[in-house]
Formats: C-alpha cells, sequence, structure tokens
C-alpha cells in the first residue's frame, strides 16, 4: 500500500492506465466492423471497463476522474486524423482540446496519491454498502462516460461530415472557448479560498452570486459545441442530446449532492436565499 502514498508514483499508475486504455480504443475501433457511432460507443464502454477495473485493483474509484476530460480530446484527435481540416473542424477541435487539456491540468494539479478518493465514491460507498460495487460500475464510471459520449458526438459527427462554416458555427465555438475560461477561472478562485479559509463559504469572483459557476461553465461548454455543429447540420437535431443529458446529470445530481455536503455547515440556508444555483448574478432578495 505504500506506493499509493507516493503521489509522483501514483500519478505514473494512472497515466499508464489511461495510456493503455486509449491505445486499447483506438485499436479495437480499427477492427470493429459497425457504422461509426456504435464502434466508438463499444470502444468507449470498453475503455471504461478497462478503467473500472484498475479502481477496483487499487480500491479507489477515483481512478476514473480524468476520463471525463481525457476522453473527447483522445477521440477528437483520432478522427482528425487523415481528414481535411475544415475551419468548422479547426474550431471544434481547438474549443474541445482547450476545455480538456485545461481541466485535466487542474484535475492533474489537485491530484494528491492513490490514497485520496473522491468525497462523493466514499459517501455512496457508506451509503449502498454491498450495492456499491454495481453503483460504482454504473453510476461511477458507466453513465458519466454515456453522457460525455453524447456530448462528443456532435464534434465527431463534424469530423465525418464536411460542411461550410457558418455564424451560428462561430457563436458556438466562441460560446465554448468563454465557457472554458468562466471553468477555469472559478476553479482557480476555488483553489485559492481553500488554501486560506476565512469564511464557510467561498463569496468572492465568479463565486460571489454563484454557487457553482464551475458547474455552469461545464454546462455551457457542451452546449456551445453541440449548437455550433447543429448549426452546420440542422437536420442532425438529435446531436443535442448529449448536451441535453450533461445538463440534467449537473441539475439533478452533481449540484444536490454538492448542496447537501454543504447544507451540514451553519449559514447554508442564508448562503442559498442569498446566491443563485449557476449564474452570477446578483439575485435580488425578498
Amino acid at each position: 500500500m505504500t506506493y499509493k502514498k507516493n503521489r509522483a508514483l501514483s500519478f505514473l499508475i494512472v497515466s499508464a492506465i489511461y495510456a493503455l486504455a486509449a491505445l486499447g480504443g483506438i485499436l479495437l475501433y480499427g477492427v470493429l466492423p459497425f457504422v461509426w457511432w456504435l464502434s466508438l460507443l463499444i470502444c468507449d464502454v470498453a475503455a471504461t471497463v478497462f478503467v473500472f477495473v484498475f479502481s477496483v485493483l487499487l480500491k479507489n474509484a477515483s481512478v476514473y476522474d480524468p476520463y471525463w476530460s481525457v476522453q473527447p480530446v483522445v477521440i477528437l484527435v483520432g478522427f482528425a486524423q487523415g481528414i481535411e481540416l475544415t475551419l468548422p473542424r479547426v474550431l471544434l477541435l481547438l474549443a474541445v482540446s482547450i476545455w480538456g487539456v485545461r481541466l485535466t491540468a487542474n484535475w492533474a494539479y489537485t491530484f494528491g496519491d492513490l490514497m485520496h478518493e473522491d468525497w462523493r465514491y466514499r459517501m455512496l460507498r457508506e451509503k449502498t454498502g454491498a450495492f456499491y460495487p454495481l453503483i460504482n460500475f454504473i453510476g461511477i464510471h458507466m453513465v458519466p462516460t454515456l453522457i460525455v459520449y453524447g456530448c462528443t458526438l456532435p464534434a465527431v459527427y463534424a469530423m465525418l461530415h464536411p460542411a461550410a462554416w457558418n455564424a451560428g458555427a462561430i457563436f458556438g465555438f466562441a460560446l465554448s472557448v468563454l465557457a472554458a475560461l468562466l471553468q477555469g477561472i472559478a476553479d482557480i478562485q476555488m483553489h485559492r479560498y481553500r488554501q486560506n479559509r476565512t469564511a464557510p463559504f467561498i463569496r468572492v469572483g465568479l463565486w460571489r452570486h454563484s454557487r457553482h459557476p464551475n458547474y455552469l461553465g461545464e454546462i455551457l461548454m457542451w452546449w456551445g459545441v453541440a449548437l455550433s455543429v447543429l448549426c452546420l447540420y440542422p437536420h442532425a437535431w438529435y446531436l443535442g442530446a448529449g448536451a441535453l443529458a450533461n445538463t440534467l446529470l449537473f441539475l439533478f445530481v452533481s449540484i444536490p449532492m454538492a448542496d447537501g455536503r454543504q447544507s451540514r455547515k451553519e449559514g447554508f440556508a442564508a448562503y442559498k436565499h442569498e446566491t443563485r444555483m449557476l449564474l452570477p448574478l446578483p439575485r435580488r432578495l425578498k
């Protein structure tokens, strides 16, 4: 167990797991005979199962944490190989890469070692008991994978179907980049707050009027990608399902869990009354 307490070795182990998962997914995609979206789905699920196995062996579900930001970049870079990089494709690749690299860097910055596990997973383990292995596989690993797969699907569609750029595609790109920037600023402000806590709740910067500006950035990021692609291919309206599922995940799972944990602190009721859930705008108090 001592290796799990070594940050450098823990980071190396997680990196190796993801490198092997990515390589396996790419090789598997090359031999599957199915239509592109189904082959991609199978590879994505297979890579998730690979990561899940190691999360069980290492007794730490947080091994999965970087998957959310690594998966879309690997997929899009893979599909960008050997095709004409038109402006819409370049913008989508750039937007997803900016988001993915930044979010992965944030994970690396906050990564302690393999002894640390996200509080949400520990809570689920305590609450679900014997059912935790199933919750771990479906809820912690597979559901997020399927949602991010759906979010990434519009950009992959654009990589496979050429189209001329338009104003809507440019707007969607701008929204995605601004969302990634908003999320990055919110994360930096939270890091500074945690280094020198002077109050039970962060009330500076984007967090002054919003309880979850980082989640707002995540939601807007994928709506930007979806909007960009739907403006290019309006007939493929179903490609917006991933962004919708992602929004619902945050509204009905991630945010309630985060607020539930914060509610244990004294003064949360007043804090919640004074701030908005997502938008970093002053709230008109009654």
